[in-house]
């Protein structure tokens, strides 16, 4: 049985801080026949590889006894059962999932409210009837820590002894002891309250990312039989033509097969302009036909569609650890029993060394517990990557995981592709040199000849005629001259065009005219000559030109200190020429393995080395560099290869991934600074007798509500 047929996939609710996540990672690893767990808290799903015959229920019914929801998503979504199990987001179920109620609906929030109203209520009591004041205090401390310490033991019992909900009842139970029922039923109470916006949090970390999803229409219009149907987005089919209306979202990744507008692609490549599609363009789903009917052509299922990918994609990427979160899960393992043991040493050594006073130094070693509370630091790198991995996906922007994140901050050299990557792929007219003809009149002579060809260069002469609106008559008896070009009969006049050598052969091109075209080839152009009759019209130049952001975002790049470096298999003049314009050095006339080996060369330099490329016959380069990036027009991204993906193709989106991984990579550091700064001006203030037990949990509290506060301004992060 294959490793994929052996990983089930599960549906976690309540998972809103790590530890919660390494609670249940444990549990589940001590089920028979477990091999691996993946735990995302951030998507609040679970990837479980087990031996042939594992009892997948055994899996629910371990979280369940932990306290919280779980379901099995391969068994809930049939669309993906047979494939990975992938739980999209966006999938709803009949029951409404905890993770789907608004906050102030789930069970924590229901706790916290409760346990507030006995708290409020102890104390109203205490003002009417003294003597009950602490049998009611004492009442409403059990409301919130009987499921507090409830949650303790089972985590305890399923192999998580040192859980903060363990450190929270000690401290809470040693202070009723030494008569702070007060404070303890206050601490309580603020744990609840930190728990709660934890979970609001984490839930509107989880919603960022999946709004994506809600993008999608829900219905889209097929047409069959000369008639329009709607029909749910689920199910179309690939090779279906959708009617698209003025309005109205596209509902699948497609090409345009009828009619041209403007498609606004904002919602999913946050590019303010709208782009002109014509029939042969692709269209992605979720982006809004702004101008005229379209007929499209759907090129990809709803499971595959561009959207749904890159869900997935950032599903996939949460899943994988940072090398910074990794180290802080390991820490966070030795940090709580530490915690545990100088509470215990606080509390227990002033008295029998030096006679001090025992409920003075209990009280102390209580309120260390919960100072040590590590869920501000644990939750302090997670959170920042997951909000990180968001920001970056809703612009297109995909990383594969954290440490592509954290490592795309250090790069120091970027060697990119030159056609398709710095370039648009395809070439266009640059140059009309007039001789014997006006420009319109060359262009129309030479657009009559290509009409019908769909070769790159006919296309180009086509696409610039249409653009200077040059009128394209018929041609007759057009054919074409293998390896020298084509010829006919325009308006009754022989029309040639070729290339200059073929043009040289049939008449004499004047001097000036061949210096003209000789500086055009230095530039890179490829250059056609116009014939009419018995004189020279004329000649037209064409190159691929570079991406309209191409120039600064290299000028980005080396203002950050970043080397940039272009490789191609394309000849030296045409490398150079581009490169000129960019003011980038080139490599030119490549094979595959050269750009690998070039690429190894920068990292013997000491260069951390971005690549960047199409993905096709940059395989071997993008797996040799540090990152791989492909650059893609969605669909047809070459994902499997490169560690991370600009989806829109535009030249600026790398410097703009690197100045998003360094914003990330601040905002941890940010992060452990408040976890661990908060906790140390407790920990002197506590020793010192100048706070008490509600300052230290209120300052942990805080310091989880600041830490997953700052990580969620990432979410809002745009590019400079």
């Amino acid at each position: 049985m294959s490793m994929v047929a052996n990983e089930s996939r599960f549906r976690v609710t309540g998972m809103d801080c790590a530890a919660c996540g390494n609670k249940v990672d444990t549990a589940i690893r001590r089920l028979p026949g477990v091999e691996d767990v993946t735990v995302s808290v951030s998507t609040g799903a679970v990837k479980v590889r087990h031996a042939d015959g594992f009892d997948a229920a055994a899996v629910t019914r371990q979280v369940r006894n932990l306290g919280y929801g779980a379901e099995n998503a391969d068994a809930a979504d049939p669309a993906t059962a047979g494939r990975h199990g992938h739980d999209h987001a966006g999938h709803r179920h009949d029951h409404p999932a905890e993770a789907d109620l608004p906050w102030w609906r789930t069970k924590k929030a229901r706790l916290t409210a409760a346990c507030g109203a006995a708290l409020l209520a102890a104390y109203l009591l205490g003002h009417l009837a003294p003597s009950l004041e602490r049998p009611a205090v004492l009442a409403a401390l059990a409301v919130g820590l009987v499921p507090v310490a409830w949650r303790a033991i089972t985590a305890a019992r399923f192999g998580t002894p040192f859980s903060i909900e363990t450190l929270m009842s000690i401290a809470a139970i040693g202070a009723v002891f030494i008569g702070a029922e007060e404070e303890a039923a206050t601490v309580v109470l603020l744990f609840l309250v930190g728990e709660m916006l934890e979970g609001l949090a984490a839930s509107r970390a989880r919603a960022s990312i999946q709004g994506l999803s809600s993008l999608v229409p829900k219905t889209a219009l097929v047409e069959k039989d000369g008639q329009a149907i709607e029909v749910p987005a689920e199910s179309l089919a690939v090779g279906a033509v959708l009617l698209v209306r003025p309005g109205d979202r596209i509902a699948a990744d497609g090409r345009v097969v009828e009619g041209s507008g403007e498609v606004d692609e904002a919602p999913v490549t946050g590019e303010s302009v709208p782009k002109r599609k014509s029939v042969g363009d692709p269209v992605f789903a979720g982006t809004v036909n702004a101008g005229s009917v379209l007929r499209v052509r759907v090129t990809a299922a709803a499971a595959d569609n561009t959207i749904a990918r890159v869900v997935r994609l950032v599903e996939e990427a949460q899943e994988s650890k940072s090398p910074t979160e990794r180290f802080i899960d390991r820490f966070s393992k030795v940090y709580t029993p530490a915690v545990l043991a100088v509470g215990f040493l606080i509390a227990v050594v002033p008295p029998l060394v030096v006679g001090a006073d025992w409920s003075e130094w209990i009280y102390k070693g209580l309120a260390i517990l919960l100072i040590g509370c590590p869920c501000a630091l644990v939750i302090s790198t997670p959170a920042t990557i997951a909000a990180g991995l968001s920001a970056g996906a809703r612009r297109g922007l995909l990383m594969k995981g954290g440490v592509v994140l954290e490592t795309l901050g250090k790069i120091t050299a970027v060697a990119f592709d030159k056609t398709g990557t710095l370039t648009m792929g395809k070439p266009v007219v640059t140059d009309v040199v007039a001789l014997a003809r006006p420009v319109r009149s060359i262009l129309s002579l030479a657009a009559a000849l290509e009409k019908g060809s769909s070769h790159p260069l006919a296309l180009a002469i086509l696409e610039r005629a249409k653009a200077d609106k040059a009128p394209v008559p018929p041609a007759f008896d057009a054919q074409a001259i293998p390896g020298e070009g084509v010829e006919g009969k325009v308006g009754g006049e022989a029309v040639f065009l070729g290339s200059p050598q073929a043009a040289g052969r049939r008449m004499a091109l004047g001097e000036e005219h061949q210096a003209r075209i000789a500086a055009l080839n230095a530039e890179g152009k490829t250059v056609s000559v116009v014939l009419v009759g018995d004189e020279v019209a004329g000649s037209i130049a064409m190159r691929d030109e570079p991406r309209p952001d191409a120039r600064e975002a290299l000028a980005a790049m080396k203002a950050e200190g970043i080397r940039t470096v272009m490789l191609t298999g394309d000849n030296r003049t045409t490398a150079e020429a581009v490169a000129g314009g960019l003011g980038i050095e080139a490599r030119a006339e490549l094979l595959p393995q050269d750009k690998q080996r070039i690429v190894r060369e920068l990292q013997a330099q000491g260069l951390v080395v971005a690549k960047v490329g199409d993905g096709i016959n940059d395989a071997p380069a993008l797996a040799a560099a540090d990152i791989g990036i492909a650059m893609g027009g969605g669909t047809d991204v070459a994902l499997e290869t490169a560690d991370a993906a600009v989806l829109h193709g535009r030249v600026r989106d790398v410097p703009d991934m690197i100045a998003l991984s360094k914003a990330t990579m601040g905002n941890i550091r940010v992060n452990i600074a408040i976890a661990l700064g908060l906790k140390a001006v407790f920990l002197v203030t506590t020793v010192l007798g100048i706070t008490g037990l509600w300052p230290a949990i209120l300052a942990d509290t805080g310091a989880t509500v600041l830490v997953t506060a700052n990580a969620m301004r990432l979410l809002s992060w745009t590019p400079r």
